[in-house]
């Protein structure tokens, strides 16, 4: 399933020409324009369905509110520190990276601070370039037998491990997400960073930059680190302390920084680049030939694949879209939202809480999904934003609705996988049961009525709760056609208690319902 329709791309920066190259191979209109000011951006950013950056462009909210048209963004690197993700999503816009582009060059750089380090390779260099012969002065260290402390153990950590292993370095780390069995598979200890700090001769950072690894690196955590460790960030600027790494390096806590990345960049202080225990470049950790060519090729095959429903790689802020990509989802989303229109309908308010459970074993990874689904459904007709898979959710927060999921493998009545939708307001639960038949969503249950043919959910259609008596169907076709309406289809439920529902399909929707309600306890209705 496509989940966006892409027609025009602006890339901001330098980025490879296969990426271009491979967005108008498949009908793509790409229009390139780097070095544009916020104003300029915000004034450009009018009319195109996608925006492709690195890393200098700042996709702010103000730039993401003036986006009218934006579909996706694409982030031709790892990390996307320098996009609202937040704005973006709640404007529905998929922010998508590489996250393999650089992998290779980030972690060969890194390894290469650490052999720098290690022999002051870069000092000596330029005292040779100085005219100087000072061997006594770089006397080194080697990396043998020595421990390795990798904080964050994704793909770049990974590949560091494996490569300093070579060197005979012993490696440990910390990640909160990744079990330790796995990075037992390729070496890496893991342990909590209270035990890894005393241990370590070498601490190289490979996390995002987010509110818990900002300052990781600070005055308490060098403090709890063996005397003359050396430090390596070749991630993102701030998870070290700059103020704290330069006291570190003055007292000698500290015995040296490689540093790739900065808070501000370039530095508005140079004082940890002039210090000589520091060796610094200027962010070249995706700087090499191949990751770019790798980078810009993927972002462009990414957003290809996205358009034509085949994958959906990188998306960061999508996941619910991953499971939903496959063409045999595309009916159970239209499910979902035709369930949540019902059950609005049904309880008249957006605000409530929702239960939303899948039912039956091949909608084993739906939830998510169908729960985005729902709340498209519920909030399309009251959302000043435009409501999409996106930022359903988020949207569902603002408007009041909680939401809770569920799957259950045990097969619903009539149908081998359904959909249930319980929406509570005010006290008053309100409960739809939908499936899918030949691709068509169809009603099983309303409000524990089942109904005999299931009905399908597409056009005009129109739901009341009656005594059933053999008046009651020319009662209401002679309200309908009192309206100039025609009757498509019926449908009714099973009696209980004498009452049952039923299901109408018209050419189009009562003016006024209440001619309806006259003849009937309950009346709803509703165009999908």
């Amino acid at each position: 399933m496509a989940v966006a329709t892409v027609r025009r791309i602006l890339i901001s920066e330098i980025v490879d020409p296969c990426c271009k190259q491979i967005l108008q191979e498949n009908g793509i209109a790409v229009t390139e324009k780097q070095n544009l000011s916020k104003d300029e951006l915000i004034a450009e950013i009018k009319g195109y369905e996608g925006l492709i950056v690195r890393s200098a462009t700042k996709v702010t909210a103000d730039v993401i509110n003036a986006a009218e048209d934006l579909k996706i963004i694409g982030r031709a690197g790892t990390g996307v520190d320098n996009v609202d993700v937040e704005a973006a999503t709640k404007k529905g816009i998929i922010v998508m990276n590489t996250p393999s582009g650089n992998t290779t060059s980030a972690a060969e750089l890194t390894c290469g601070m650490i052999v720098s380090l290690s022999r002051q390779i870069p000092q000596a260099v330029m005292s040779m370039k100085a005219g100087n012969w000072d061997r006594k002065k770089f006397m080194g260290a080697e990396l043998y037998g020595k421990t390795l402390g990798i904080v964050g153990l994704g793909r770049i950590g990974k590949e560091v491990a494996i490569r300093m292993q070579s060197f005979g370095m012993k490696t440990v780390g910390y990640d909160p997400i990744i079990p330790p069995e796995v990075t037992a598979t390729f070496g890496v200890e893991q342990m909590s960073l209270e035990r890894l700090w005393p241990l370590c001769d070498y601490i190289t950072v490979h996390t995002p930059l987010m509110p818990s690894t900002t300052g990781l690196l600070n005055d308490e955590s060098f403090a709890r680190c063996r005397k003359g460790v050396k430090v390596i960030n070749c991630a993102r600027g701030g998870i070290i302390d700059e103020a704290a790494l330069l006291r570190a390096l003055e007292s000698g806590q500290c015995g040296g920084a490689g540093l790739d990345v900065f808070i501000d960049e370039p530095p508005k202080d140079w004082s940890l680049v002039n210090h000589p225990g520091v060796v610094s470049c200027p962010h070249l950790g995706a700087n090499t030939k191949e990751a770019q060519i790798r980078c810009g090729r993927d972002i462009a095959t990414q957003i290809v694949e996205m358009m034509q429903g085949k994958s959906l790689i990188g998306a960061v802020n999508a996941q619910v879209l991953t499971a939903a990509i496959a063409p045999e989802s595309r009916p159970w989303i239209k499910l979902g939202e035709a369930l949540g229109s019902v059950g609005t309908a049904c309880a008249g308010q957006v605000k409530s809480e929702v239960q939303i459970t899948a039912l039956g074993q091949s909608l084993k990874n739906a939830a998510g999904y169908l729960s985005a689904a729902v709340v498209v459904g519920m909030l399309k007709d009251s959302s000043k934003n435009a409501v999409n898979l996106v930022n359903a959710l988020p949207l569902a927060k603002e408007a009041g609705v909680t939401i809770a999921s569920h799957q259950s493998d045990a097969a619903p009545m009539l149908a081998q996988s359904a959909c249930e939708v319980e929406i509570s307001a005010n006290g008053v639960s309100h409960k739809v049961v939908g499936s899918v038949q030949g691709d068509v969503p169809v009603l099983l249950e309303l409000n524990g009525g089942l109904f005999r043919q299931p009905v399908p959910l597409t056009g005009n259609l129109i739901f009341f709760k009656a005594l059933a008596n053999p008046q009651l169907v020319p009662s209401v076709a002679g309200v309908l056609t009192a309206a100039g309406l025609q009757m498509e289809s019926f449908s009714t439920s099973a009696a209980i208690a004498g009452e049952q529902w039923c299901s109408v399909g018209v050419s189009s929707l009562l003016g006024d319902l209440n001619t309806l309600k006259v003849h009937v306890k309950e009346a709803l209705q509703l165009s999908l």
